[in-house]
């Protein structure tokens, strides 16, 4: 192994060899905690170790890394306190995750490193949005993610690195290939000659080196991170080294060739380095064994501080707490109460809008509100969006806050969690809400759980035009709410007024939290209201009563509060009480009570098909808590259990308000 020392001082070299040697004796004592039991699972980099640590000695302190499994290297290399990484290896609530996270599955604002999920790839778009803050700040810095060779397979690595590409954006994607994924070899996981051919595909520069030469991979890293902020431009590194131990522990190599274990252990890179620091003097055998001798002091001193935490007692109410960031009080916002019916609390001044109308003014208001929110999604900017929603924005706000996107959803929603972690708020337009299976893992897996996992908020909002009645076909016009409202961590809300659509939409946008915010397709501009006119918002968590009434509750949301309000007006003999949900997560669970009290006979209205749907959910709840109010089976009124068809009369026989009347005769009975 040939190491060019270039400029670097004896301190660097040194410095070097000590942030290397450190990764390599933690993970030998854990190894050994690991076969005592006192840790329950560990992904080995021994033999990788190089890569982490020459990458993050090459970047500043306060950019952005994205690690994966066998980068232990970032996070000593961030100076992260080992004992507490201690505790979070333990599952110890003092740890960085409350001991809600294994291994290296969670983060540390402080030190600018984001926390990996197990589908991996997504890590890749979170740089891209770190990035894209960097460039809109208009700061000298990179970001920087790494990839397996088997995560290179994924969609996600694709759109990562074309949307970088695209945007033109300071990301370094360093890929270490070790030769298996998991005990899939390279040769099942591609057909290029090397993973760096990739770079040429998206029009970007990349390198290959080896990755487990210290001095080369930081040389290489520094030189890159300087291309990157002069050029201002993604850059792709194929790191080659190998796996010396399982993918876990419990996987054990049996898979491996034994010749490629005894090749590559003559490549080890601390033996090499060591051997080569010793051979130019740089070292003397004392300072190595000093060397070696105060990393086991210090890892033995910062185990027995991790073995005096307490042990973790469950909290309930905390980890409840936990799922969303709590949001300050805005002082001065415009609150505006129409919960009840007849009511508007204060009164403001308001002007006639059809639903979308609504939905531009508060988005442009959030603009002008928040100089640090970016909008982003498929034809926004000079197209105005598909429903022209964001119509002559980019030439309000300019085409750096109003971002058209490559056709891809699952980078774009990483890229907002990006934006996120450097404080900036995040609006994505989902074309159309059925398209948000492609973005799905982030949605779930990311936005969701990164607060209650390591304390991360993700300031972002989807909008999510949704819903049939325009007979678009099966995949422009499922109503999906149901599969988010599932999900811990998210807020889904789903107005079904111009007033509620504006005064919505703001609160999501100040919501330090994701929300997934519904908006019916087919009430854009057939809907009209009286909307204030001046920043507001509507609480989100709090349903409005529309009409009172004391023989039917019809409890409802979206496109269905007016089917709802129209039967009502067909039929005066009926006294129909009429709750709109507006948030289906958190639910407002007073007024579904009172609601119930008001009545006794309760009917779930949606258009979402009957099993799975939100109705579901409220039913259950209403039987549990209500019991002794009712005066009849509370019933679902929902649209069928097919896809939703293409044609029209098709579509009508397919939607809930086709059904509205027979179910609610059929409750009346009682």
């Amino acid at each position: 192994m040939n190491f060019d020392p270039k400029h670097y001082s004896h301190t660097t070299l040194k410095s070097l060899y000590r942030s290397l040697l450190l990764p390599r004796m933690i993970e030998e004592k854990m190894l050994v905690l690991l076969r005592q039991g006192k840790i329950s699972k560990w992904f080995s980099g021994i033999g990788q170790e190089a890569i982490s640590v020459g990458a993050t000695a090459a970047l500043q302190q306060d950019e952005w890394i994205m690690p994966l499994h066998r980068n232990l290297g970032v996070f000593t290399g961030r100076n992260m306190p080992l004992s507490k990484l201690f505790m979070q290896w333990q599952g110890n609530k003092d740890g960085y995750s409350k001991g809600r996270e294994r291994s290296f599955h969670f983060g540390s604002k402080e030190h600018h490193v984001c926390g990996m999920i197990s589908h991996l790839g997504p890590q890749l778009a979170i740089a891209d949005g770190v990035a894209l803050a960097y460039k809109l700040k208009k700061e000298d810095k990179v970001s920087l993610a790494f990839s397996g060779d088997g995560g290179t397979s994924e969609g996600d690595f694709h759109e990562a690195l074309n949307t970088a590409a695209v945007w033109d954006l300071p990301v370094i994607f360093i890929i270490e290939n070790n030769g298996y994924g998991l005990s899939t070899p390279v040769n099942e996981q591609y057909r290029c000659k090397s993973l760096v051919d990739k770079a040429i595909g998206y029009g970007i520069e990349g390198v290959k080196i080896d990755g487990n030469n210290i001095l080369e991979v930081y040389d290489t890293i520094k030189g890159v991170r300087d291309y990157c902020i002069k050029n201002q431009k993604p850059y792709l590194v194929e790191c080659m080294t190998f796996r010396m131990r399982g993918h876990e522990e419990a996987s054990g190599v049996k898979y491996v060739p034994k010749e490629l274990f005894e090749e590559w252990e003559e490549k080890d890179p601390i033996k090499n380095y060591e051997e080569w620091l010793l051979s130019c003097h740089v070292m003397t055998k004392e300072e190595i064994e000093s060397t070696r001798a105060e990393a086991k002091n210090y890892i033995e001193t910062e185990l027995n501080k991790a073995y005096q935490a307490p042990k973790i007692i469950p909290d309930t109410k905390e980890e409840i707490a936990d799922v969303y960031k709590l949001r300050l009080k805005s002082d001065g916002l415009l609150i505006v109460d129409n919960s009840q019916p007849a009511t508007r609390n204060p009164q403001p001044v308001t002007t006639e809008k059809k639903f979308i109308q609504a939905l531009s003014d508060g988005l442009r208001q959030s603009m002008i509100k928040h100089p640090n929110l970016i909008l982003m999604g498929q034809d926004i900017a000079e197209y105005g969006g598909a429903f022209k929603v964001t119509e002559n924005f980019v030439t309000e706000f300019g085409k750096e806050r109003v971002r058209n996107t490559p056709l891809c959803e699952s980078a774009i929603v990483g890229s907002a969690l990006g934006l996120s972690l450097e404080g900036y708020k995040a609006m994505m337009e989902m074309q159309f809400a059925d398209f948000a299976t492609v973005g799905f893992n982030q949605i779930i897996n990311n936005l969701a759980k990164i607060h209650y996992r390591w304390g991360q908020n993700a300031d972002v909002v989807i909008r999510m035009p949704t819903g049939g009645g325009v007979g678009a076909g099966p995949f422009h016009s499922q109503s999906n709410e149901a599969w988010f409202a599932h999900t811990p961590g998210l807020k889904v809300v789903y107005p079904s007024t111009p007033e509620d659509a504006k005064g919505l939409l703001i609160a999501a946008i100040n919501d330090p939290n994701p929300v997934l915010y519904f908006e019916h397709k087919a009430l854009y501009r057939s809907i009209s209201g009286q909307v204030p006119d001046e920043y507001y918002e509507i609480e989100i968590g709090k349903a409005r009563h529309v009409q009172e009434g004391h023989d039917l509750s019809i409890i409802t949301y979206g496109a269905g509060v007016h089917w709802a309000q129209e039967y009502a007006e067909k039929h005066k003999d009926i006294s129909i009480d009429i709750l709109d949900l507006r948030s289906l997560l958190p639910l407002d669970y007073d007024a579904i009570r009172a609601t119930v009290g008001r009545t006794g006979k309760v009917l779930i209205l949606h258009e979402d098909s009957l099993t799975g749907g939100i109705g579901g959910e409220v039913a259950a709840w209403i039987a549990e808590h209500c019991f002794n109010k009712l005066d009849a089976p509370v019933m679902r009124c929902a649209s069928m259990d097919t896809p939703i068809p293409f044609s029209i009369e098709l579509e009508k026989n397919f939607m809930a308000y086709s059904k509205l009347e027979a179910v609610i005769e059929k409750l009346m009975i009682y």
